[in-house]
């Protein structure tokens, strides 16, 4: 399969879908890290007694994670960190690959880097 490769207009308008689903997943998982310290005992009791709410709904938490996380990914979006909330775009600018690249609070796409630069190597967007 193709790669597919976004322009930076594009790539803000996939943002604009991803922005909500991004901040649902963001919420889900400071809830989750909330319980942290309570999910192991949780799951021994579950076991030893066929069932609990919490785990429940700690459950329908993780489900929804999955959902969020399958959505984004539809949009041909990059998932390089759920706990910072970092996205690449993948796009082509002059003779090679780059990722145009997105973190969770951000307005729009501010910045890009080369492939092997990573996160600490984003240059401004309008060095593109």
């Amino acid at each position: 399969m193709a790669a597919r490769y976004f322009s930076i207009d594009e790539a803000n308008a996939a943002v604009g879908i991803v922005r909500p689903l991004m901040d649902e997943l963001q919420a889900i998982r400071s809830r989750i890290l909330a319980q942290q310290p309570e999910i192991w005992p949780t799951l021994e009791r579950a076991a030893g007694n066929g069932g609990n709410p919490a785990l429940s709904r700690l459950i329908k938490e993780f489900d929804r994670l999955n959902e969020l996380v399958h959505q984004i990914l539809a949009t041909g979006a990059v998932i390089k960190d759920l706990s910072a909330g970092l996205l690449d775009f993948p796009a082509w600018r002059s003779d090679h690959e780059v990722l145009l690249c997105w973190k969770h609070g951000e307005k729009e796409i501010l910045f890009w880097h080369e492939i092997d630069a990573g996160f600490a190597g984003r240059r401004p967007i309008a060095e593109y």
